[in-house]
């Protein structure tokens, strides 16, 4: 027999799910799925795009009802049907997306996230339960603070201490550390990590970055397409084997998200020079001001910094989607102005962010976007005509030299995952269709939303574009990602530099105060 949720058990929780399977029409997304989290640990659960990790864990919360399987907490198996039971039971999740209200205070949000909230809240006895939660949240807070004040890592810490308030016991963290540095990370993970250990909390972290799983889970359980294919201690294995698990294949046979350190970036004129830049943002504030960085041939430079602090209006100006308001822009010793003339002629390329958004035209074929740099020139250009057979010859050679999977070239490239959109336009950025290959390439969050195996083809892309002697702009806001790559950093803050170092033995705290705009200590 089922037994319903009961209200406010204490402690931390533990979690069994046992015998999970959802169908969506013909889509298995979950088969016979069991999962354990035992009290008071912090448990990882890992797998690519698709695998089901959020199926998963939405059924466990009452999102979705599974097809089969049943729910033990605390080893009794329990009803979940909808969020309200989920939460009867202190079983909470913390969305990758805010939750919170931008014109409510900190208190009115703590407040408005009760199950049980009251037509009239009674301020004074509210009062004195937030002043009571104060004195023990991990996390310090203004009650009288307008969420839309808040920088990106307070929101996020808001989330956790509305959970916390309303007497979560178990939280599903899905990617809570994509919009902090990596100091608010550690602080934020660290902070729960002592809740589990005080087992005072039980906690299921979805994340894509290796340092979160080894640096602060007990265990592991990995999903791939929509099985179990490992669970394991953290302190038992290592990297390869989790991305082997993932990937469904042996360790050995993973591509490598790592490299040997780049060669000495060829010196001489710089691929890429910029002075004083300075771009308006869409308020008509300048986003960027005063500007300054180069980029030589072979290298690639890394740009960090929490989102919003200029990023991408410094990719927007480099690739024409904004004016430059001052400042200069040269490649190769040449001024250049953002025209697709001026980036044919020296050989400038971009990876977009969103490409299926902002590099490619959704309802036009593969083969079409494929064509979108060269369509005007021979051999696709045939007096008048755009050649059909010349179209279908080099979009069948891009398709195959970046492993692009799609039905055919004919096929709509909205169709297509996001892995896929990607290696499209990398096929076109990088010339494997044209034979015109990239001397500036402009990247901006590349691998976002990708899983594992589609982010570890685009690094190795990129790596040997810069072993050719491609000048790589790499915007990230991946602090992980940059270090991977670039064998410089420049991090932005508020459209200014903050900091410029090599990645090599970087200062991680200095980094993480640089993004957050500590420019004194960061110095």
């Amino acid at each position: 027999m089922l037994i319903p949720p009961q209200p406010d058990p204490e402690g931390a929780a533990r979690v069994e799910m046992l015998g999970f399977s959802k169908r969506f029409g013909a889509l298995q997304a979950l088969d016979d799925v069991s999962l354990t989290v035992e009290a008071g640990s912090f448990h990882a659960l890992l797998g690519e795009n698709g695998a089901g990790k959020s199926t998963l864990v939405k059924s466990l919360i009452g999102f979705y009802r599974a097809d089969t399987g049943s729910v033990m907490v605390d080893g009794r198996e329990r009803d979940i049907g909808s969020p309200r039971d989920a939460a009867a039971l202190g079983i909470g999740m913390i969305f990758q997306h805010f939750t919170v209200v931008p014109g409510m205070t900190v208190a009115e949000n703590l407040a408005l996230a009760g199950r049980d909230l009251a037509p009239v809240i009674h301020w004074r006895a509210e009062r004195e339960r937030l002043a009571a939660f104060k004195q023990t949240a991990p996390f310090p807070l203004d009650l009288d603070a307008r969420v839309a004040g808040l920088a990106a890592g307070e929101k996020q810490k808001l989330e956790i201490l509305k959970a916390l308030y309303t007497r979560r016991r178990f939280l599903v963290l899905d990617e809570p550390t994509s919009v902090l540095t990596p100091l608010e990370a550690d602080e934020v993970l660290g902070q729960m990590k002592a809740l589990c250990q005080a087992q005072q909390l039980t906690v299921l972290i979805i994340t894509h970055k290796f340092r979160e799983v080894f640096g602060f889970c007990d265990e592991v359980t990995v999903l791939r397409k929509g099985r179990r294919t490992g669970a394991t201690r953290t302190a038992d294995s290592h990297r390869d084997q989790l991305a082997g698990w993932m990937m469904g294949v042996e360790p050995s046979e993973t591509i490598a998200a790592t490299a040997a350190p780049a060669a000495a970036a060829i010196p001489g004129t710089p691929r890429l020079a910029i002075s004083g830049l300075q771009v308006a943002g869409h308020e008509g504030l300048l986003a960027i001001d005063g500007l300054a960085l180069q980029v030589q041939p072979g290298e690639i430079v890394g740009v960090a910094g929490v989102s919003g602090n200029g990023q991408r209006e410094l990719v927007a100006a480099l690739t024409g989607a904004l004016p430059m308001a001052g400042g200069s822009v040269s490649v190769d010793g040449q001024p250049y102005v953002p025209t697709r003339r001026s980036m044919t002629a020296l050989q400038v390329r971009s990876l977009p962010e969103e490409p299926l958004h902002n590099a490619c035209v959704g309802h036009l074929s593969v083969g079409e976007n494929l064509a979108l740099r060269n369509f005007d020139r021979a051999p696709l250009k045939q007096g008048w005509f755009l050649s059909a057979s010349a179209l279908k010859a080099q979009a069948q050679a891009g398709i195959a030299a970046f492993k692009v999977k799609t039905p055919g070239p004919a096929t709509a490239i909205q169709n297509l995952s996001g892995g896929n959109v990607q290696r499209a336009v990398l096929a076109r950025e990088l010339g494997a269709v044209n034979d015109d290959p990239p001397r500036l390439l402009i990247v901006a969050n590349p691998c976002f939303g990708l899983d594992f195996q589609a982010t570890a083809e685009i690094h190795a892309r990129l790596r040997a574009a810069r072993d050719a002697g491609t000048g790589v702009l790499l915007v990230s806001e991946d602090l992980d990602e940059l270090l991977a790559l670039a064998s410089r950093l420049v991090v932005l803050s508020h459209g200014h530099v903050a900091l410029e170092c090599p990645t090599a033995n970087a200062d991680i705290s200095a980094i993480g105060r640089a993004m957050a705009g500590d420019l004194k200590e960061a110095a």
